[in-house]
């Protein structure tokens, strides 16, 4: 109970015994408050309000009773409205500017408050205001050094660090910590251990907020070297370390560390999930996962990206389907990482829904979903889609721009691809270095060799873009896709950076495809060094020697592939029909259809006959004397089954769309090509570098892939 002071109305004392909020609410009293202003009852009821609706009804009647002007009144108004529990910047900010003289400590109510809002910018620049008035003391810097650590603002960090000393306050304890941890967040940790080592009384957050800096700068061992040498430890403590050496590939000293803990939040759980992870042992990460005792959206994100990750896609979306069942909500983050895995499956109706789940939960078609779910369609060999979302996007970003770009040039659209960049550089938008990666790609993609030239050259002397290794690997797959093998060979060979595995695999591949076994064996001595362990490398080397005749030299490839180990990927296509995957490998006899298929690829046999098809028995990579035999080999192609299944199962009209482990060989090209004019079906086929849109006997490739 709270004695009221005296009030004077009609020359009589009144004494009242009452809780301040009931006191509030009696109509009597407010009535009364009304007609006597009392700034010293205003200011014990203020004293004991717990929230925002009964500051506000306190503000109001102090408006009413005109004691609002009245220092204590509107200070204590301020502070009520900044303390956390309540946070209300705007009626905080309403009375800082009607006060015509603000104190200092109202100024550092305001600063702190603009800290607590994550508006650090208004904070320091309030801070420069508030020195033409006052000098800041214990309670500013602190608040306003934390402004600058959030902005990384290193330089104005320094200014207020000489500041600090120039007033005195350089052995203040809260100061000096909060300068550690500003120094150690902007990653400047000779600064950060020199105001550590200057303090007197080191507080634990000034040794977290150092380890914390060891962290940034990579430098783990040297954090858990003060690690071991701190007087106490907290969960933080811990934390920042396990999550350190997890994520420079260090999981084994992040696991003892992990199980050293003397008690594990959330944060240590997901740190050693994501190192696990990132370290491709998604094995470890499931076990952790499910130990966990409680879990939080972060952990499933951490799972459903690391799955994504290890291309393990089918668990990344079996585990968000498992998320949406145990009633966890999605965020944007768990929905880029979904779209990516159902890329990676190549799964058109999971993706669908996905796209239909997202529109129905409000998520908004902007920033990287919008990117995430053009790449999706893009990859699931629905180009159509892909374009209706980037039009449908308000407010397009390079993102976006890119995205499309790249799309358009996988599915051999280069006119189109080239065509939206130049629209994109019309708006104004500058393009970066992975922009032009998918613009070099269309023209890889479409035989365009001076074009390519071109962009190339744009890309350097225009925007000033220094070309990456990625960028030298589109130029030499262009002039290799296109036959100019000395030129990307001298490229290579004059590159400023090494040369790695997938420049020298384009030089090969190149080879391969003109039959030039000199710079075949040239390019693959080079693979074999950089990458022997590359299956493609001996594959391709095979195919050059099968196709020229040289079947002495097959065979001393195979012999050395079976000595190290080494077995040629199995041809494998997938074809989605009602929501189910269906695979096929060479020869593949064990699909339910097997005798529906059998039947189908005999009659399709028969009709490619009649069209006058002779099969390309150069792609049969065996010593096979009799040409039928080869001709029966180029029959059980994977693609060939799952056209046949498509063929028997695809109702009219819809597209077959195959995805393919490897690349697409020349025979089963050509036999595609007829097929989609035979049946009068368009069949998509991605293969491993590309797609390939086959309708009424023409391939969007042009025959260059």
């Amino acid at each position: 109970m709270t004695k009221v002071k005296e009030l004077n109305i009609h020359s009589a004392s009144v004494y009242i015994y009452l809780p301040p909020s009931i006191l509030l609410r009696s109509l009597a009293t407010i009535q009364m408050l009304k007609v006597i202003p009392n700034p010293s009852l205003h200011f014990s009821l203020l004293k004991t309000s717990k929230t925002d609706k009964e500051t506000k009804q306190l503000h109001a009647l102090s408006v009413k009773t005109n004691t609002f002007s009245h220092p204590s009144i509107s200070s204590c108004l301020l502070s009520l409205y900044a303390e956390p529990k309540i946070n209300n910047l705007e009626y905080v900010l309403s009375i800082f500017n009607k006060i015509q003289e603000p104190a200092l400590v109202l100024y550092n109510i305001l600063i702190k408050c603009y800290i607590q809002n994550q508006l650090s910018h208004d904070a320091i620049t309030l801070f420069s205001q508030l020195l033409h008035e006052f000098n800041p003391d214990g309670f500013t810097l602190p608040c306003v050094i934390k402004g600058c650590a959030r902005l990384h603002a290193t330089k104005e960090g320094k200014q207020i660090h000489g500041l600090v000393l120039k007033l005195g306050f350089g052995l203040n304890k809260f100061v000096s910590s909060s300068l550690v941890n500003m120094y150690s967040k902007c990653k400047d940790i000779d600064s950060a251990k020199k105001v550590f080592l200057s303090m007197d009384d080191k507080d634990l957050v000034s040794w977290n907020s150092l380890i914390d800096g060891y962290v940034k700068c990579g430098q783990v061992e040297l954090g858990m070297k003060l690690f071991e040498e701190m007087p106490e430890r907290d969960l933080f403590s811990w934390t920042v370390l396990i999550d350190g050496f997890s994520k420079c590939g260090k999981v084994d000293v992040a696991r003892e560390l992990f199980d050293k803990m003397p008690s594990r939040n959330l944060v240590s759980w997901n740190a050693m999930i994501n190192g696990y992870m990132k370290a491709g042992d998604f094995v470890l990460a499931s076990e952790l996962f499910d130990k966990m005792p409680e879990k939080n959206l972060i952990s499933w994100n951490s799972m459903v990206a690391g799955y994504d990750l290890n291309e393990r896609f089918k668990e990344a979306l079996d585990l968000f389907l498992t998320m949406l069942e145990r009633d966890f909500t999605p965020n944007h983050a768990t929905l880029v990482s979904t779209f990516s895995a159902v890329s990676g499956l190549a799964s058109l109706s999971t993706g669908k829904w996905m796209h239909s789940y997202m529109v129905k939960n409000g998520f908004q078609l902007d920033g990287v979903l919008a990117t995430s779910l053009i790449n999706m369609y893009s990859k699931c060999g629905n180009i159509e889609s892909a374009l209706s979302v980037f039009q449908l996007i308000t407010k397009k970003k390079l993102g976006h721009w890119t995205a499309i770009i790249v799309g358009l040039g996988m599915h051999g659209m280069a006119d189109n691809a080239l065509e939206f960049f130049h629209e994109m550089c019309r708006t104004g938008m500058r393009p970066h270095a992975i922009t032009f990666i998918g613009v070099l790609n269309a023209c890889s993609h479409a035989g365009l060799v001076e074009d390519g030239r071109k962009y190339f050259d744009m890309m350097v002397y225009d925007y000033g873009i220094e070309p990456s290794i990625e960028h030298y690997g589109c130029f030499v797959d262009i002039l290799c896709r296109a036959g100019c093998l000395e030129e990307a060979k001298n490229i290579i060979e004059n590159m400023p950076m090494t040369p790695n595995k997938f420049i020298w695999m384009s030089l090969l591949s190149g080879s391969r495809i003109y039959g030039n076994t000199d710079i075949g064996e040239y390019a693959a001595s080079h693979l074999i060094k950089v990458a022997p362990e590359t299956i493609g490398c001996y594959v391709v080397l095979s195919n050059i020697y099968a196709a020229s005749g040289l079947w002495d030299r097959v065979s001393q490839v195979r012999e050395i592939m079976k000595k190290r180990g080494i077995r040629k990927d199995p041809g494998c296509s997938s074809i989605e029909h009602r929501g189910k995957l269906h695979e096929f490998v060479v020869g593949d006899k064990s699909h339910p259809q097997t005798e529906e298929l059998c039947f189908k690829l005999t009659e399709m046999g028969k009709k490619l006959e009649l069209e006058g098809h002779v099969p390309d028995t150069s792609q049969v990579l065996l010593c096979i004397e009799e040409e039928e035999a080869k001709e029966a080999e180029l029959q059980d192609h994977s693609e060939r089954l799952a056209i046949a299944f498509g063929l028997i199962n695809v109702d009219a009209g819809s597209p077959i769309r195959i995805m393919k482990n490897l690349r697409v060989c020349s025979d089963c090209h050509a036999v595609t090509k007829l097929l989609s004019k035979i049946y009068n079906h368009e069949i998509i086929v991605r293969d491993n570098s590309r797609f390939h849109h086959f309708k009424n006997g023409i391939c969007s490739c042009k025959d260059f892939w």
